[in-house]
């Protein structure tokens, strides 16, 4: 906007970080929305944008779910209670969700991993989805389809430069 200031209606604005090794490497069955439990100078480190959601995962352990891996950096202005790093954060989620999850991962061999961390309502919120691995195959099948989609799509512009 002209202005400076944000557009409320962009979903765009609230993203603190995206997962887009995600979608390179599983297939995406269900997406969730869950809260996440932060602590202080987590929450001010997550709204600074340093978050990293690459190489996390969901342990669905001790009837409950846990973010690991997640790499959220230590807060400039923090003092020497500032918080680790790495820790394992606890997720929100209605029991019924947490049941579906634990079975799914049991049973069916999928895992759950984190495709986006964002603001919602003044609230941060984790983009959780139950996944499958992709083979090699599969990995580079999506990139031929994409490809030649882009194809398509510069044909119908008219676009000279293929």
């Amino acid at each position: 906007m002209a202005d400076g200031k944000k557009n409320k209606n962009n979903p765009g604005d609230g993203v603190l970080s995206n997962n887009r090794k995600a979608h390179h490497d599983y297939v995406i069955l269900e997406q969730y929305e869950a809260g996440i439990q932060l602590t202080g100078t987590e929450v001010k480190s997550c709204r600074a944008r340093t978050v990293t959601l690459s190489e996390a995962y969901v342990d669905m352990s001790q009837g409950s779910a846990f973010l690991v891996n997640a790499h959220i950096a230590g807060y400039d202005h923090g003092n020497r209670f500032n918080h680790d790093t790495r820790r394992r954060r606890r997720l929100l989620l209605h029991k019924k969700e947490l049941l579906k999850l634990a079975i799914q991962v049991k049973e069916k061999g999928c895992t759950v991993v984190p495709l986006k961390m964002y603001l919602k309502g003044g609230l941060i919120k984790v983009g959780i989805a139950l996944c499958k691995g992709k083979s090699h195959e599969d990995k580079r099948e999506t990139l031929r389809t994409r490809q030649d989609d882009m194809d398509a799509r510069r044909a119908m512009r008219g676009d000279r430069n293929l």
